[in-house]
């Protein structure tokens, strides 16, 4: 639905500074995502205003300014690190006369180019049918014009009405698509929850490091780059941790101040990880000079998709860039680990970080010597998928001695299903 930017597209980047608040982080962060758009940036405008415009969103003077600044550059495209009206994108392209996008198109730009399932791309084209439905409004009134003839529309109706209809049409094809992707999801989330193995989402900023601690706790080659959005589909990992037995260690992607609501809205079933997930380990960059500021967002992104009940565990990553920096673990005033300190790039901490998940994740432990009778080999095969076996010896009357170790947690709900025959055998075997 977009023009794709090609590789060494040259761009004028613009930048208004509202409030007299000189925030240079935040255009640092924009002339990554434009790099990371692979479009280069050819000059960067910026200037300061109480608020909007309505014309030009900047004043007549410095849309004259980036006008000329097109034309000197041969730029084939004007990037606003801020969000656009239809009327002013039209209004500054035909000032311009080259492209005209602002944050929002630049970030579906980077989500279209990094999608690879199948799902990622439905999800992208989503967010864009939705962002382009918002420009028919009031940007495209050349398509108000009535047009007719035999084989092209009904009596009386637009172009713009005709894109819109098709529009919606495309939209609700998606969201079908999307509602049997969720429903394949959901199935497999209902399979682990039932097997009683908890799952923890690694979420965070974009380029946290989330892609890195994933490969190094589960041994993986998942793509990790030191650029924005470098992960966009998620992946799944069963990995084992002691005292807790096997997980699922999710991947995900990462989140970035204005996040687009059509985004987030796309990409609800990749988040559903998220939102479904037993604990949440919160990947910061503790080298970045905003790392607060990041942390808010992305508590902000995880209250949007009501995730922000879930346990959370902090995890300061990149202190190979802290000189003489340890990996620690820091705890709350009951011993509960809240934040680990470490390097996914070289894996010091992460022997600690497996430590805080296993307090985390495993409470109390239940210990048990149980006679299983010979009828009672389901329970025996649940034990299995637990991992909560230690040791087992079969007696000659075909019982079996089991000695079962499991958090407490997975010792009631296995009480709750199978609740005659354990109450039974746990009362015969004492």
């Amino acid at each position: 639905m977009f023009d794709r930017h090609e590789g060494g597209e040259l761009a004028v980047l613009v930048h208004v500074f509202f409030a007299n608040e000189k925030d240079t982080e935040n255009l640092i962060e924009f002339e990554s995502l434009v790099i990371s758009a692979g479009i280069k940036p050819v000059q960067i405008i910026t200037g300061n205003r109480k608020s909007p415009q309505a014309k030009y969103f900047v004043g007549e003077g410095k849309a004259e300014e980036i006008a000329a600044a097109v034309k000197v550059s041969n730029a084939d495209v004007v990037l606003f690190d801020h969000t656009l009206s239809p009327a002013q994108e039209r209004n500054l392209e035909r000032l311009c006369q080259c492209r005209v996008i602002d944050r929002t198109g630049l970030i579906l730009d980077i989500f279209a180019q990094r999608a690879r399932t199948h799902e990622g791309k439905l999800q992208v084209e989503l967010a864009q049918l939705r962002h382009i439905s918002t420009r028919l409004v009031r940007g495209w009134t050349h398509l108000e014009r009535q047009k007719g003839g035999i084989g092209l529309r009904g009596p009386g109706e637009t172009q713009l009405e005709t894109d819109r209809r098709l529009i919606r049409g495309k939209i609700r094809q998606i969201l079908s698509r999307l509602a049997k992707v969720e429903k394949q999801r959901e199935q497999g989330r209902q399979a682990r929850t039932k097997a009683g193995i908890p799952t923890i989402s690694l979420v965070g900023y974009t380029n946290a490091g989330k892609s890195s601690l994933f490969n190094q706790m589960t041994k993986s080659e998942v793509y990790a780059a030191d650029q924005l959005f470098a992960t966009l589909d998620p992946t799944l990992r069963r990995i084992d941790i002691d005292d807790v037995g096997a997980i699922v260690l999710a991947d995900t992607v990462g989140f970035i101040r204005h996040l687009p609501h059509d985004l987030v809205a796309a990409f609800k079933a990749t988040l559903q990880e998220t939102r479904e997930a037993s604990l949440l380990l919160h990947v910061v960059d503790a080298v970045d000079n905003r790392m607060e500021e990041n942390i808010q967002a992305v508590e902000s992104v995880l209250e949007e998709i009501e995730a922000n009940e879930i346990p959370a565990l902090l995890v300061m990553n990149k202190i190979d860039m802290l000189n003489g920096f340890i990996p620690r673990i820091d705890r709350d005033e009951n011993n509960v680990p809240i934040r680990v300190w470490l390097s996914a790039q070289t894996g010091e901490g992460i022997p600690l970080l497996l430590q805080a998940l296993t307090e985390r994740l495993s409470g109390e432990i239940a210990h048990y010597e149980l006679r299983l009778p010979p009828e009672a080999g389901r329970l025996r095969s649940r034990f299995y998928q637990l991992q909560a076996i230690e040791y087992e010896e079969m007696d000659i009357d075909g019982s079996i001695m089991l000695a079962v170790k499991l958090p407490i947690v997975d010792w009631q709900r296995l009480c709750k299903q199978e609740q005659p025959l354990l109450e039974y055998i746990v009362k015969s075997t004492h």
